[in-house]
């Protein structure tokens, strides 16, 4: 079983994601990673995630790293 704290930050991403009027496929290609993963992170089951890619999605969401990792 994946931490909670995966499936809040992927909740968190989706919400913020689509408040921002764009969909996984265009944020996946924006910060250079593929639609599945990006899929999988919002998902029930979130796989970790690398530091350098909470960082790569904060700026693509246009919000600080910290608003993303705070629950």
């Amino acid at each position: 079983m994946k931490s909670y704290f995966g499936v809040k930050l992927g909740r968190k991403i989706k919400e913020l994601r689509k408040k921002r009027g764009i969909t996984q496929e265009q944020l996946a290609e924006i910060i250079e990673t593929s639609y599945k993963y990006l899929q999988r992170i919002e998902g029930k089951n979130p796989p970790d995630i690398r530091l350098t890619t909470i960082l790569k999605l904060a700026k693509a969401l246009k919000v600080k790293p910290s608003k993303l990792l705070e629950l």
